[in-house]
């Protein structure tokens, strides 16, 4: 790619949640496969993970990293860490159901453990993960103050040369719902400082998908014209936004009752006009893979 153009909008649109299920699977292969799709992550705790490992091994063209995976949110599908970590799991034996469960109950050695094994499964298909990513945000140690786990990560992907979904630059108009400006801006300064210290590329900024539910019930085409809107007005610099795209079957609607958020999210990337459109308001949609070159160069 060229050297970065400061004044242009970069848009990285990751699906999350690879692996987790056959309908994600399908839906993300299938945006792959049509030229729709740039990024995703896989969720290697999940047993649907083997044919999206697979997948990611066959095509290193694509960006495909890994989605480090420590809840288990749903009530009936549900998964267990890939390590003994006792602190890891619920009394049932599953992963945490909420993220602020991990925060107050696993160790940093159960962690460290436990995301090295799911990077390590990664490599043990043939895949080159392009970057890492964090399921339900369990390693922005924001819910209950427990910002030692952003240092734990930022240093550990260091470690591996992997980029990270994080920001390092701040826009009002980004600043996900409940959390007030002054701690939403200052945990951009203390991940920028991180991401240096720990020579980890991050995107400049990170757009929190929000399905408030005005946004729910208005209708799919109400969602779609307000996604794009909100795509559209990125500032200048590299934005990252992540879907969970899926398709509508059985084994989908048994997971979740919000089941067609996700369909929604795959109509969405599936659509030539989504692309059409971004591309006629002046945003670039690329990939993890690019924001390396891009950062390198420019």
């Amino acid at each position: 790619m060229p050297r970065t153009d400061k004044t242009k909008k970069y848009l990285i649109v990751n699906a999350d949640d690879f692996g987790m299920c056959e309908a994600a699977n399908d839906a993300v292969i299938a945006l792959f496969e049509a030229g729709r799709l740039k990024s995703s992550t896989i969720m290697f705790p999940c047993k649907a993970s083997d044919r999206a490992a697979k997948f990611a091994a066959a095509h290193p063209e694509y960006a495909i990293g890994v989605h480090l995976t420590l809840t288990s949110e749903w009530k009936t599908h549900r998964w267990a860490p890939l390590t003994d970590g006792k602190s890891l799991i619920d009394p049932d034996g599953f992963m945490w159901p909420r993220t602020e469960d991990v925060e107050k109950h696993a160790t940093n050695e159960d962690i460290r453990r436990e995301i090295g094994a799911q990077y390590e499964k990664a490599l043990s298909y043939g895949m080159t993960p392009s970057h890492v990513d964090n399921h339900m945000g369990t390693l922005y140690g924001n819910r209950t103050g427990r910002f030692g786990l952003l240092a734990l990560i930022l240093r550990w992907a260091g470690e591996r040369d992997l980029s990270y979904r994080l920001y390092t630059k701040t826009s009002r108009s980004m600043v996900p719902r409940g959390t007030p400006w002054p701690v939403y801006r200052l945990s951009g300064v203390f991940t920028s400082f991180l991401a240096k210290k720990n020579r980890v590329i991050l995107p400049d900024y990170l757009l929190f998908p929000d399905w408030t539910r005005e946004l729910s019930e208005g209708g799919y085409d109400h969602y779609r014209d307000e996604i794009l809107r909100q795509w559209t007005s990125i500032p200048p610099g590299v934005t990252e936004t992540f879907v969970h795209p899926a398709l509508e079957t059985e084994e989908l609607k048994a997971i979740t009752p919000n089941w067609f958020q996700r369909v929604w999210e795959y109509n969405l990337m599936n659509d030539p006009a989504t692309h059409e459109y971004l591309a006629a308001h002046g945003v670039e949609m690329i990939s993890y893979r690019d924001l390396r070159n891009l950062k390198k160069k420019g």
